[in-house]
């Protein structure tokens, strides 16, 4: 995982946190090998965010400050570097891992995921999950995840696999126009050769169910990850056996749905259904 060019510490916060994290080790005269062992991670890992390659974990900070009895700067630091995301603060950790992924499964059995929305699409979502959030609070929402799907035309970046549930298909999430134009985008995404997208109906839930946002992640020379998300909350697993029973409920999950030409056919049902509206 490597930086492609320095980002300037000056106007970007992860690069500052990064810099301000290298020159406290210098000081106190550890090596990064040094210092994540007493913070009980890797060298490399504690490179990677003097690189700015990952944003800064809260916990991992407090434990930096500690070490390095830097009062709460970096804590500080931290949080200024993952607010600059413009996203939930639980979701952070793995928007920042999706371009460094070589493929992501994901199965979404409410929403369309993330990086299949349309902007119409995530201005509804997050307008109802966020009622009193201010415009520009919105807007930022709607930007950053438009960002996000960039990775999905870009051939050097992951694959994607997305297995949604017929409810979120048929939850009018913006109005009937909202939900044209969001199935039109399917249709087109789901034509792609990097993107397979497949669509459990209602009548297989019953063989397999997982009740909230799971994602896949697999990287190229690292373990693979595993993403869970529900109501304002979410989680990055990284134990070998959860995440591998996570896979194991995916297969299910992606054997129970229609086939990838029976899911376009359905898109285009549904598709149908909303112009007639």
């Amino acid at each position: 995982m490597n930086a492609s060019k320095a980002p300037d510490p000056y106007t970007d916060p992860r690069a500052f946190y990064g810099s301000e994290l290298r020159r406290l080790r210098e000081a106190a005269g550890l090596t990064q090998a040094q210092l994540g062992a007493r913070a009980f991670c890797s060298g490399s890992y504690v490179g990677q965010f003097e690189a700015a390659i990952r944003v800064p974990q809260v916990e991992l900070s407090r434990r930096f400050d500690e070490i390095l009895g830097s009062d709460k700067h970096l804590q500080r630091l931290c949080r200024l570097a993952r607010e600059a995301k413009g996203v939930a603060d639980y979701a952070v950790d793995v928007i920042d891992l999706e371009p460094r992924a070589k493929s992501i499964t994901e199965y979404s059995p409410v929403l369309v995921p993330g990086l299949l929305q349309t902007a119409n699409y995530t201005q509804a979502v997050t307008r109802a999950g966020q009622p009193f959030a201010p415009t520009t609070r919105v807007n930022d929402c709607v930007r950053a995840r438009m960002e996000r799907q960039k990775i999905l035309s870009d051939p050097s970046r992951p694959m994607l696999s997305a297995v949604i549930c017929e409810s979120a298909l048929r939850s009018h999430i913006g109005g009937p126009a909202a939900m044209r134009q969001q199935t039109s985008h399917l249709v087109d995404m789901a034509q792609r050769s990097r993107v397979v997208v497949q669509v459990l109906p209602f009548t297989a839930m019953a063989e397999a169910f997982m009740d909230s946002i799971v994602a896949l992640m697999d990287f190229p020379g690292s373990p693979p990850l595993v993403y869970t998300e529900g109501a304002r909350s979410g989680r990055l697993i990284e134990e070998p056996d959860a995440v591998e029973h996570s896979r194991r409920l995916f297969d299910l999950v992606r054997t129970a749905a229609l086939s990838r030409a029976a899911s376009l056919d359905f898109l285009r049902t549904v598709h149908d259904e909303y112009a007639a509206m």
